[in-house]
């Protein structure tokens, strides 16, 4: 595919950034002074020298062509992909096509780009060729299911000891016992390999003293988190669907067995969540052809981003398969046909009621849902007293507006771009209300990412 008459915009290439501190950094170097012998070709390679401290300039070269998301290779030292000056780079090219002119890479950029296809097309080869990877034991499996099975079940009998002790004693004592209480717990479900319920025992370890009604969320969390023990409790009394939920939602492992399901697929958000210990990456994408929409998720170690990465707005061709539980929204990446470009595209809109009916449509498969993605059509961001809502422009309905949404800048990008007229708003609406994640204007324009 021919790159020159692709250009990315400013947006899409700041949400590559893996933080704000490389976003602005980057967006420093995205004019031409720093940058000389800057070039791009009909390859998919942007390259250029940028003038650092140092006597020598960082050699620069990023491959946009790449179907996984673009590729960065810089000599400069840092350990962040990409770094500032892929971004500044890519912005440049985005910005000012006289500045990154067509032309014959440089030497050291060709080689790079030569050695990624040659890698890209033994690893084809090598997945094409049928060769078995391993040897496994499905018996030796067994057993190893068996016992992690075990070992869950004794974290669930033990977690709802704790629940009950807890309630015995009251909720306040939650406050007064603090947050290392609950890190026991959780550690204790890491030991009994329940990753799923360590997760929901430290979302409670942070719910005591956090205003007004704390008890009360406190006690809705502890009813789900029971629930979910005892679904794991009594797993084989469940619908196959049902089942395949408190599995996920415990932790345990699954594959994507659903069949390839190929399209051209828009990205209508990507966003990362950071905890200590995990950075988890949530890319939604829509199906052109079957308007489907689905979640990719990826982790990376704490202080380094997950792959791929794909701004809001391109769309790729691929085959995606789904994970099993209900709505099978979670899917893994297949093959890739096409590298990620910018498309005319947008996801079909629905009201604000229709989009409450989903979400509680969906509760009855997965009652620890947070949320399911909707897109709005014509909804109008308005104040409602120290918060905002959503407010359908042709009905007498409204969605308020999550604290999630209402802290990030984002609601202001939604704001401006509305200006009081109606627009169409993706995002993730659950039990607190719609957290806005990208949006377009009612008329022509390009999509808005609000995270």
């Amino acid at each position: 595919m021919t790159q020159q008459g692709v250009r990315w915009t400013a947006d899409q290439v700041l949400a590559l950034a893996p933080d704000a501190a490389s976003r602005k950094a980057g967006s420093k170097l995205g004019a031409a002074g720093p940058w000389s012998e800057a070039g791009s070709s009909d390859e998919g390679a942007v390259w250029g020298l940028c003038k650092g401290s140092g006597s020598k300039p960082y050699q620069t070269v990023v491959d946009i062509a790449d179907a996984a998301g673009p590729a960065y290779k810089c000599s400069c030292p840092s350990r962040k992909f990409p770094c500032k000056h892929a971004l500044g780079l890519l912005l440049l090219w985005a910005g000012d096509e006289a500045a990154v002119p067509p032309g014959q890479a440089p030497e050291w950029a060709g080689q790079w780009m030569a050695g990624r296809r040659k890698r890209a097309e033994e690893k084809k080869a090598g997945a094409g060729s049928g060769a078995p990877s391993g040897s496994a034991d499905p018996e030796a499996a067994r057993r190893r299911a068996e016992r992690r099975a075990e070992r869950v079940a004794a974290g669930a009998v033990e977690l709802e000891q704790r629940l009950t002790d807890l309630l015995r004693g009251g909720l306040a004592t939650a406050e007064r016992a603090g947050y290392g209480l609950w890190e026991e717990t959780a550690a204790r479900m890491v030991d009994a390999q329940a990753q799923g319920l360590a997760g929901r025992v430290r979302e409670l370890g942070a719910i005591p003293g956090t205003g007004p009604g704390w008890p009360v969320r406190l006690l809705e969390e502890c009813a789900l988190l029971h629930l979910l023990g005892q679904g794991w409790l009594r797993r084989e009394l469940l619908p196959d669907g049902l089942a395949a939920t408190v599995r996920s939602r415990i932790g345990l492992p699954a594959s994507a067995d659903g069949p390839p399901l190929r399209d051209l697929w828009l990205v209508l958000a990507q966003y990362d969540t950071t905890d200590s210990r995990l950075t988890t990456r949530r890319i939604w994408l829509h199906g052109a052809a079957s308007r489907r929409t689905v979640l990719l998720l990826s982790y990376g170690a704490a202080g380094r981003a997950p792959e791929p990465a794909l701004p809001v707005g391109l769309a790729l061709e691929a085959e995606v398969s789904a994970y099993p539980g209900p709505g099978r929204l979670r899917v893994a990446l297949g093959e890739r046909f096409t590298p990620p470009a910018p498309a005319a595209l947008r996801p079909p809109g629905t009201t604000t009621s229709q989009a409450l009916a989903r979400y509680g449509d969906a509760l009855r498969e997965d009652p620890w849902l947070e949320s399911v993605p909707v897109t709005l059509d014509r909804v109008v961001p308005a104040p409602d007293g120290d918060s905002w809502q959503l407010a359908d422009a042709d009905e007498d309905a409204a969605l308020p507006i999550t604290p999630a949404g209402r802290s990030r800048p984002g609601l202001w990008r939604l704001v401006a771009l509305s200006g009081g007229a109606p627009v169409r708003v993706f995002g993730e609406c659950g039990h607190q209300g719609f957290t806005p994640l990208t949006a377009w204007p009612e008329g022509p324009g390009e999509a808005v990412a609000l995270c």
